[in-house]
């Protein structure tokens, strides 16, 4: 795989050879962190937050206490926020917000055992993102 990027704004245009296609693709980030990404060869990429932060809307009601600790129930809603789909642009968003969503252009950092972690065990950069199978 052969990666380009060049800083566009707060996107960033990602060229990538696939399978002997060159497609470049707009990656939002659209979460209210910096996300960086870790390649193969050690090189990083950080996609800064874009401004746009989507939101799950939750309601919740009282359930029964376990062992005299309050708890609720929590349903989650819609998605509001969310930018309208662009033909060659990706938005990463939060796993809720991802959850939540059936769209097939959103991402989502893999924060499980590839993430690369400090010696605190927090995640300084991801190895690569989730999506839907299109």
């Amino acid at each position: 795989m052969i990666h380009d990027f060049v800083a566009c704004d707060m996107h960033v245009r990602w060229v990538k050879t696939m399978k002997g296609e060159v497609k470049t693709m707009t990656l939002v980030n659209c979460t209210p962190h910096p996300i960086t990404v870790q390649f193969p060869d050690n090189s990083f990429l950080t996609f800064e937050p874009s401004g746009i932060v989507p939101r799950v809307l939750t309601s919740e009601k009282e359930a029964e206490p376990v062992n005299g600790i309050p708890c609720a129930i929590q349903t989650q809603g819609e998605v509001f926020g969310l930018p309208r789909p662009e033909p060659g642009t990706f938005f990463i968003v939060s796993r809720l917000v991802f959850d939540a969503s059936d769209r097939a252009d959103l991402l989502v950092p893999d924060t499980g055992k590839g993430a690369v972690r400090d010696e605190n065990g927090h995640i300084v950069a991801v190895t690569r993102f989730i999506r839907r199978e299109v």
